[in-house]
Parts: C-alpha cells; structure tokens; sequence
C-alpha cells in the first residue's frame, strides 16, 4: 500500500516496460512529462505531431529528441487518430492525450469504428489525489466524462475503483458512495442506488472492498463527524475510494482539491482497451508524469 504519489514509480518497475502513445505532442509540459517518464525507465514513448514544433519544444526545454520516437503529423485531427490506429495495430500499450480538446479525443476513443472501446464498455475517468489534509490517497469518480451514473453505471465505476486500489497494493479498499445525506431516502433514487450496491457488497457481489453507501462527503472523510453522527460503518472517516452521485459534484471537488486544497493528483480513462491518459492542457508536468506513471500500473 502506497500513501505518496511519487511511490507510483517504483511500482512501476517491478513490470516490464510499457509503450506510450502521446496524441498531438505540440505542447511543453506533455514533452516535460514523458521525457522526464522515460528518463525514470516508467515507459517508452512515440510522439505523434508536428515535428518541427515538438524539436523547438525539447531545444527549448534542452530534452534530447532523441529521448522518443517522432511520427511527423502536423494536422491535429490526423494525429489524434493516428495513434488511435497505433493503439489499434498493438504498438501502444498507453494512450496520452497532448494538445488537443477533449472531446475530440474522448469521440475518438468511442468511435465505434476505429476507437479503443469494446461493445457495451463503459468508459471513466478516475482520480488518485494525494491531499495534505487527508491521511492517505483518495481514489475519485466520475469528474470528467458520466453525467449522472446509473445504478448499472455505478457498480461498474465501484468495481473500476476497486481494481486501481488493488493495483496500488490494498489489498481491501473502502469505498464510500456519496450522497447528499448518510439516510437513505426513496425520493432521491441515487441515493437509494447506493444502498443498493452496498447491499450486494455485503453480500459478495462486490469482491475484496467494503463499501458503504449512501455516505454525506463529510462522514465518509472525517472520523470525528462520523463519531457524533453516530455512524457505524467500516468505511465512514476512513474512505480510500469515493464515487460520485454526478459529475457537477466530481469535478466541483476534483478542482476544489486542487486550486483551494494544494492536492495534488494522477488520472487516468479506463474502460477502453488500453488505460488512457486525460490530463488537462492547463494541468502541470507533475500531475502529467503522475498520470502517465498511474496508466502505465493499469496496462500491467
């Protein structure tokens, strides 16, 4: 069990090296990240741009282009699905998104036709923060990509967040499922769904986590408001993993975290065929090698 994301590296080394497909490479900080990854021995990586952009980036940042492999193609669109069709011909093992918006690289990896989805798949988006006011790092989603889950949405997000703790050595995570309120109340179906999944946990439909549900954010991260609330439960204060009733709330808390809260965080899309790196353009070279070191745990 890890509590620091930089411990990600050393888990990574004891798998055999992946491949990283980096979309639309024309941006600094991308470079930065998988440059300083590959020096790190995290990866291998081809970037797919505009050459002459990408050379100007690394004179500038004094990276040796030699670092990667350069596949030349300036038109973003081009690009994006050329690595698709890299991921596709099994040359990649990890697909990072670089200077392109995303929704364009979210239709390109449900394409039906060339993108990295398996029928009925369901893709998401999780978060691994480390927050200096939390004891341990805090699995989240959805924040980016489900506008409200469903109750057969859920128990697949549940279960998703279950493997990438497993991944980073917990053996039995706890999973708290958000909502409004810790009482259950037949008028808010979320919330109803949460008892729901908790009680298939129980019973074992959900293997090697507790989870407990519906949990108020508070109670489920903070033990001494669990405690006068007179909580019982193997999760509440002690949560590894949250799951989200929507995205207004995930991604309200995922940029909270991060401009108010000084958290810092990995993430990554999982549900296609190969884990898929979605850091924001804005975001900085840190959270991308964090990311890229999260995506290459998940391809092992």
């Amino acid at each position: 069990m890890i509590r620091k994301l930089n411990q990600l590296f050393d888990l990574v080394k004891k798998h055999k090296k992946k491949h990283l497909i980096v979309s639309c490479a024309n941006e600094k900080h991308t470079i930065k990240a998988v440059s300083k990854a590959v020096e790190k021995g995290l990866i291998k990586a081809t970037l797919i741009g505009n050459k002459d952009i990408i050379n100007e980036i690394c004179k500038n940042e004094k990276i040796d282009i030699n670092t990667f492999c350069i596949v030349h193609e300036p038109v973003l669109v081009d690009a994006l699905y050329k690595s698709i069709n890299l991921v596709n011909e099994k040359s990649g093992d990890i697909l990072m998104k670089g200077l392109v918006s995303s929704d364009s690289y979210l239709h390109a990896i449900l394409n039906k036709k060339s993108g990295l989805l398996s029928p009925k798949a369901i893709l998401t988006h999780i978060a691994v923060f480390e927050h200096p006011y939390y004891h341990k790092l805090l699995f989240c989603s959805d924040a980016a990509i489900i506008p409200k889950p469903d109750l057969k949405q859920k128990i697949i997000l549940t279960n998703y967040v279950i493997e990438m703790a497993h991944k980073l050595g917990i053996k039995k995570p706890k999973i708290a499922l958000i909502s409004a309120t810790e009482k259950v109340i037949i008028s808010m179906e979320d919330n109803t769904n949460c008892a729901i999944i908790t009680k298939m946990a129980e019973r074992g439909q959900l293997k090697n986590a507790f989870v407990d549900g519906p949990l108020a954010i508070d109670v489920a991260l903070d033990k001494k408001i669990a405690k006068i609330k007179k909580l019982v439960s193997s999760v509440a204060g002690d949560a590894d993993g949250i799951i989200f009733p929507n995205i207004e709330a995930g991604n309200v808390f995922y940029k909270t975290s991060t401009i108010l809260g000084n958290a810092e965080f990995a993430g990554v899309v999982i549900g296609a065929n190969i884990p898929c790196v979605f850091a924001s353009r804005g975001d900085s070279t840190l959270t991308k090698l964090y990311s890229i070191a999260l995506g290459a745990l998940m391809a092992t």
